[in-house]
């Protein structure tokens, strides 16, 4: 019988509470499906003992950092937030940064959960590679490392063989699955998903629960203004030329200071918003799709398709069967 694959998830003051036990649930549920210990998850923390998370709930960790050794499987990293004016920042503890950075050599695989990818950026994790995080955070990744590619629409991304990141909080459960399905197979992973009543592999991104338009601009208020212009003129053809203009930057500093502030390209971004105008108009009223493509900005019910799909990954008809609300 093989050995149970050993998890250390990092615990340390203030983390997300789902983001420890989401998947410390679903490596349970996978125990008891498969009847043996398929996992053996342990927290750890920088002094052990209880540990009070965001929510006020306390979680006790099982080892001490430096308890926790080098026989690491699956090193999971969750993350923690500070809540201010301009929207949530990331928060990367020093210390729990420097020990994921000294264990994650030794370690099989590495996750982490929300917007525990800023830890693993601040370790060095990321660079060169492609990631994600909880949508509010994209922007700020992408400004703070500017060598790690964010992708702020997948529920869960894997890079390099071995280093997965995962999006906004409830994705850890998405994350953790896929962990399952590879160490186990599909159909493992398929029980535990019908155990938790969600689908194995969602149809679609982040973006169909988040408001790309409140996405904040990391210190340029010319950016925010810009983008509520953006927001009023969807209808409209929108060029970089013209936005540039507006801004009164040529075509290539403009992009530049677009991409540092908000994450993303103008074309992308704007292609982003007419997408949230068409969601919201196919949940909430029964307009045909060429009404549809034509109110977003995306014109065609041919471009509205591609669009679906490439932000997405579902079509809109599909869309709008899962979440219209009209009675």
């Amino acid at each position: 019988m093989s050995t149970a694959h050993r998890v250390v998830i990092a615990l340390f003051p203030n983390v997300d509470l789902l983001d420890v036990t989401g998947p410390a649930e679903v490596f349970a549920l996978a125990n008891r499906i498969g009847g043996r210990a398929l996992y053996d998850v342990r927290l750890a923390g920088p002094q052990g003992g209880p540990v009070t998370t965001a929510a006020g709930v306390r979680l006790l960790a099982d080892l001490r950092f430096d308890e926790v050794g080098d026989q690491v499987d699956t090193l999971l990293v969750p993350g923690a937030v500070d809540v201010t004016p301009d929207g949530p920042r990331a928060l990367t503890d020093p210390e729990v940064v420097a020990w994921v950075r000294r264990i994650a050599p030794a370690t099989r695989r590495v996750a982490s959960v929300c917007v525990g990818a800023h830890i693993l950026a601040e370790a060095g994790l990321l660079d060169g590679l492609t990631a994600t995080t909880h949508w509010s955070t994209a922007a700020q990744l992408a400004a703070d490392h500017p060598n790690v590619t964010v992708d702020p629409d997948p529920i869960f991304v894997r890079s390099s063989g071995r280093v997965w990141t995962g999006a906004g909080i409830s994705a850890c459960l998405d994350l953790t699955l896929a962990l399952v399905a590879e160490d186990h197979g599909e159909e493992a992973a398929l029980a535990v998903a019908r155990e938790l009543v969600m689908y194995l592999k969602r149809q679609g991104g982040q973006s169909q629960f988040s408001v790309p338009l409140a996405h904040a601009a990391l210190g340029r208020r010319d950016i925010d203004d810009l983008r509520l212009w953006i927001a009023e003129h969807l209808a409209e053809e929108l060029t970089t030329t013209e936005l540039a203009a507006r801004m009164g930057l040529s075509q290539r500093q403009f992009t530049r200071v677009f991409r540092q502030q908000t994450g993303t390209t103008p074309a992308a971004y704007i292609e982003s918003a007419r997408v949230e105008i068409a969601r919201r108009l196919l949940e909430a009223t029964d307009l045909p799709l060429p009404q549809v493509a034509a109110d977003s900005g995306l014109g065609s019910v041919e471009t509205l398709h591609r669009a679906f799909r490439r932000r997405l990954g579902t079509g809109p008809g599909s869309y709008r069967r899962r979440f219209h609300t009209v009675a």
